[in-house]
């Protein structure tokens, strides 16, 4: 085991603090006004179901965004690719949406995901850093991110881009909030729980 010193450690956990945050501003520069708006007025507008769905560490990540999105009352729900393929697909309904999110842009178990949403008449959205590949070619909407690299040094570990992905969505949720004039009054009544709870509960800011 390598030693390192207090101050050695300290400093390489404060460089990849602050890679991340380099690679979400970056990200902020790359993204198309156009496609996100659409995307947006999209989910704005929607009155049927929405689903996430993604593998490994993006499957973290999907689920956030499902929570989030369910906690502006955009009802939102994480279905596993492995339970999908066989048979809770039955789920999905035409006229519901599906997000993927792949950082590579072809994981083999969405594909399979992609063909029966297709099939049923889903609108299919995925972000992705490879809009040319294979997934997002088929998928209605493509909500790209991009970054320069990830945090640790072999530059392949889920770091960087897993925040710049929740970040994208978080970004989406943020605005949400103001097109569909999501109130906090509204959001005091599904979340009473925990800290947050109590401050919207007691009208604390």
């Amino acid at each position: 085991m390598k030693q390192l010193s207090n101050a050695e450690i300290s400093a390489k956990v404060k460089k990849a603090m602050k890679d991340e945050a380099a690679a979400i501003s970056y990200l902020a520069d790359y993204v198309d006004g156009d496609q996100i708006s659409d995307v947006v007025n999209l989910i704005a507008n929607h009155k049927g179901r929405i689903f996430t769905s993604a593998c490994g560490t993006s499957g973290v990540t999907a689920k956030k965004i499902a929570h989030t999105l369910s906690c502006i009352e955009v009802p939102a729900s994480f279905l596993s690719p492995a339970d999908a393929v066989h048979g809770a697909l039955g789920r999905v309904k035409p006229g519901d949406i599906m997000i993927f999110v792949s950082k590579g842009g072809k994981s083999g178990e969405l594909m399979p995901m992609l063909g029966a949403c297709k099939a049923k008449g889903v609108t299919v959205i995925t972000t992705t850093e490879k809009p040319e590949g294979e997934l997002a070619k088929e998928s209605d909407y493509i909500v790209p991110m991009n970054i320069n690299y990830e945090a640790d040094p072999f530059n392949m570990l889920a770091t960087s881009s897993t925040l710049s992905a929740m970040s994208i969505w978080d970004a989406i949720a943020i605005t949400l909030i103001e097109v569909t004039e999501y109130t906090r009054d509204q959001f005091a009544i599904i979340h009473p729980g925990g800290a947050v709870g109590e401050r919207l509960l007691t009208g604390q800011k």
